[in-house]
């Protein structure tokens, strides 16, 4: 196939462009020669992502959607119609074949500029609850897949979220060693990972440093990645217990998990699929915001068998003492719930993403011709 002309629109948040950069990553191994470019705005994640990733980056205008009848909303259909117009001079300079969206500010305007040109609209839904944009998507195309089954959206096939390399193929016991040594842990003995995300979560980090020392007496280590602007308090150790390293950040999250047998985390799309792909079993505790989303997110390998829930209400150092000490303690229990999630997994969703979109290219060519 000569080189395919992709526009990729999944702009804004992490959410949206993580897995927008791992489809394009996991279409260049296909594909080296696809002329691949990304849609942004100055508003969001875009300009700081996208360019570290090695993809050139349009900018247009951001069409947010007020949830408010006030004067925002009355400027709406002016803002998306400069927007989709944006949109679609990057369609027609780029001689773009086909359009893939992952939700957000940028995905609208662009599948709205695909549909005017007749080009192939291939959407993703990371999300357990699907944004309005991609809802809309979803009538315009029969291209449509999600991160799980229980995904409601029309057209969809699930196949879960495009990962990094780096993750899909983590190879946990090979690495556990050096990742150990990295971060200072014993090469032996259970390993808690502790994240409440890029910024951290002060319920989070209040309820495991709070047990800190019943961690210790049972032999449980702790990584317990706190978020730059978190500094956690726990009563001093001794020399031979068990260590309890706190660091504000990892960069390359593959050490972390190769290290860990078990994680206490927030529930996002991306951190629900990282660790299933990985089989990492989690105790995940869902932000209590955004309508329950990430509750949703996390209940497929809950389900499986993988992970455990807790309300964010309920994580205390109690918890963390009556219910999750003696899980951890059990290497059998461990072994049994890390094949759950394993099983529940779906760590070559960029693969399958990126064959459908080269697919749907040469079809559209043979059409053509």
């Amino acid at each position: 196939m000569t080189a395919p002309r992709v526009v990729v629109a999944g702009g804004h948040s992490a959410g949206h462009i993580e897995p927008a950069m791992n489809f394009a990553d996991a279409l260049r191994r296909l594909e080296p020669t696809a002329e691949i470019t990304a849609l942004g705005t100055v508003r969001g994640l875009d300009t700081t992502l996208i360019p570290a990733r090695g993809y050139p980056l349009e900018l247009i205008p951001p069409v947010p959607l007020p949830r408010k009848l006030n004067r925002d909303l009355l400027q709406t259909p002016g803002r998306l119609r400069d927007s989709v117009r944006a949109a679609g001079a990057v369609l027609d300079r780029m001689r773009a074949e086909i359009v893939v969206g992952f939700g957000g500010y940028v995905a609208g305007p662009a599948y709205i500029a695909a549909r005017r040109r007749g080009l192939p609209i291939v959407v993703h839904e990371a999300n357990a609850r699907p944004g309005v944009t991609n809802r809309l998507a979803a009538r315009m195309t029969t291209h449509v897949f999600t991160a799980a089954p229980t995904v409601r959206l029309a057209h969809a096939t699930a196949i879960g979220i495009p990962l990094r390399p780096a993750i899909t193929t983590l190879d946990r016991p090979a690495l556990r060693d050096t990742a150990r040594q990295r971060f200072g842990l014993r090469p032996d003995g259970p390993v808690l990972m502790v994240t409440g995300g890029s910024q951290g979560a002060r319920a989070i980090n209040a309820a495991v440093s709070g047990a800190a020392a019943a961690l210790r007496a049972t032999g449980v280590q702790v990584l317990h990645i706190t978020g730059p602007q978190h500094v956690i308090e726990m009563p001093d150790g001794d020399l031979g217990d068990p260590p309890y390293v706190a660091i504000p950040y990892v960069d390359e999250m593959q050490y972390a998990y190769a290290a860990a047998d078990f994680v206490i985390c927030r529930s996002g799309a991306m951190t629900c699929a990282e660790l299933a792909a990985v089989g990492l079993p989690a105790a995940y505790v869902p932000l209590p915001l955004r309508g329950g989303e990430q509750r949703l997110n996390a209940e497929p390998v809950v389900a499986a068998g993988g992970a455990l829930l807790v309300d964010n209400a309920d994580l205390d150092p109690a918890w963390i003492e009556t219910t999750l000490i003696p899980l951890l303690t059990d290497p059998e229990r461990i072994a049994a719930t890390s094949a759950h999630a394993s099983a529940a997994g779906a760590p070559d969703a960029g693969v399958v993403l990126a064959r459908h979109v080269l697919t749907t290219v040469g079809e559209r060519r043979r059409f053509a011709s």
